[in-house]
C-alpha cells in the first residue's frame, strides 16, 4: 500500500482515501497538461521503486475520481506511460508496470528529427481518422474482413520471429480495417500514404532491436486488442484499442524527439569551445 496522499493502492479492490485534484498543480507548473502531469507522476512513483515490476495501476474509473480528471486525461496519460515502456495494459484485466529496461532509449539523428515533424502531423491524422474506421469496421464487418486482418497478423507475426520486415504486413491490418467500413474513402486516405503511415519505415531508429527488442511485441498485442474488439463487433472498445495504438507510437515518437533535443542542447556548449 502506497502511503502519500497522491500515492493510489495498487489493488482495484480498495478505494483511494480522499480526492486529489490535479488541475491546481497544473497552475503551479505552467502550461503542462492534465494528462503529462498524472503520467509524470506515475512515472517518478515507478523511477523511484514506490510502484514495482507486476504491480497493478488503479483503474480508469479510480483514477479519474481521485485526480478529479477525465477519462481521456486517463487514457491519455496510460498511452505515455506505455509509450515510454513503463507499463502495459491487458485488456480486461489491467494496467502494470513493466520490468525496467537495461538498454538505452531511442535517440534521433539530425535527419530523423527533422523528418519525425512530419511523421508526427501524419500519426496526429491517423488518430482521428483510424480510430473512427475502427469503430465502423466493428459494426460493418464480415467474415472475409476479419480473415484478412487475421492474416495480416498472423504474417507480422511470423516474420517478426524470424527477423524480417513487418512494415507490409503492419499496413495491410490498418488497410483491411479501412476496408472494413464499407466506406472507400478511409482506405483511398490510407492507400494514398502507403508504407510511410508506419512510422519506423521513415524513422529506422523506431525500431532497433538492441534498443527495445520488445517494442514489435507490443505493436502485435495492441493489433491483436483491435482486432479482437472488431471481431467482437465492440464499436468504443474498437476506438478505444486503435486510439491507444496510435497515440503510443505519437507519444513514442514525442519522448525520441524531445530527448534528441536535450542531447542536442547539452552537446551544443561542447562544440562552441
Amino acid at each position: 500500500m502506497l502511503k502519500s496522499p497522491l500515492e493510489l493502492p495498487a489493488s482495484p479492490s480498495v478505494a483511494p482515501a480522499a480526492t486529489t485534484s490535479l488541475r491546481g498543480n497544473r497552475a503551479a507548473k505552467g502550461s503542462r497538461s492534465l494528462a503529462n502531469l498524472l503520467s509524470e507522476e506515475f512515472e517518478n512513483k515507478i523511477r523511484q521503486g514506490l510502484l514495482q515490476e507486476g504491480d497493478k495501476l488503479p483503474t480508469e474509473t479510480e483514477l479519474v475520481r481521485s485526480y478529479d480528471v477525465s477519462r481521456t486525461v486517463v487514457r491519455e496519460a496510460l498511452s505515455k506511460l506505455q509509450a515510454s515502456g513503463l507499463v502495459e495494459t491487458k485488456h480486461g484485466i489491467g494496467t502494470f508496470v513493466l520490468p525496467a529496461r537495461r538498454t538505452p532509449g531511442l535517440v534521433l539523428s539530425a535527419h530523423e528529427l527533422s523528418e519525425s515533424v512530419d511523421v508526427l502531423a501524419v500519426l496526429e491524422l491517423r488518430i482521428s481518422l483510424e480510430t473512427e474506421a475502427a469503430g465502423l469496421a466493428a459494426t460493418r464487418r464480415q467474415e472475409p474482413h476479419l480473415r484478412a486482418m487475421r492474416s495480416a497478423l498472423q504474417a507480422f507475426e511470423q516474420n517478426f520471429a524470424l527477423g524480417r520486415e513487418t512494415v507490409s504486413h503492419d499496413l495491410d491490418f490498418h488497410l483491411s480495417i479501412a476496408k472494413a467500413t464499407g466506406n472507400r474513402y478511409f482506405q483511398e486516405i490510407l492507400q494514398h500514404f502507403g508504407s510511410m503511415l508506419i512510422p519506423r519505415n521513415r524513422i529506422a531508429s523506431i525500431h532497433i532491436p538492441t534498443r527495445d527488442p520488445d517494442y514489435l511485441k507490443r505493436v502485435n498485442r495492441e493489433h491483436e486488442e483491435i482486432f479482437s474488439a472488431i471481431e467482437r463487433q465492440d464499436a468504443d472498445s474498437a476506438r478505444a484499442a486503435m486510439r491507444i495504438h496510435l497515440t503510443n507510437s505519437r507519444e513514442r515518437l514525442r519522448l525520441a524527439q524531445r530527448l534528441a533535443q536535450e542531447q542536442q542542447a547539452t552537446a551544443a556548449p561542447d562544440t562552441a569551445r
